[in-house]
């Protein structure tokens, strides 16, 4: 069911500081930041030939990742993304398969224009996983 890599992403206190990392250190290319709000998050890609870093920041005091952020202050991987070509034919398998979908189940506009739905880390070894249509 589920396809390539989309990205993996990192949770980080100070996006710019991240993002230099990433643009000044290792030469990658970075996009321009995208505010998320309805995830509560602020979001760069770090471009790869072959997927996406994607460096996230808490936007706003209701921030999604801010209490992940307060207990990894130096960053973090925050979840994986895989794509997927159908993804409520993905949730309804996942929730057959007893995974836990969260939030409402509903799919949400992600920071790439497609739906996504985020799994629960207890479900999958410990990871948050994302899955994102394409």
């Amino acid at each position: 069911m589920i396809g390539r890599l989309n990205h993996v992403a990192i949770a980080v206190k100070d996006l710019d500081a991240a993002t230099a990392v990433y643009r000044d250190t290792l030469g990658a290319k970075v996009t321009e930041p995208l505010p998320q709000p309805e995830h509560g998050v602020t979001v760069v890609f770090v471009e790869l030939p072959n997927s996406k870093v994607e460096l996230m920041s808490p936007l706003g005091e209701n921030s999604t990742i801010q209490g992940f952020v307060d207990k990894n202050p130096a960053g973090g991987i925050h979840h994986v993304c895989y794509e997927v070509d159908d993804i409520l034919a993905a949730r309804d398998q996942m929730k057959a398969a007893g995974a836990r979908v969260l939030g409402t189940g509903e799919p949400k506009i992600g920071a790439h224009g497609k739906p996504v739905i985020f799994l629960h880390p207890k479900d999958f070894l410990g990871t948050l996983v994302e899955l994102e249509q394409v």
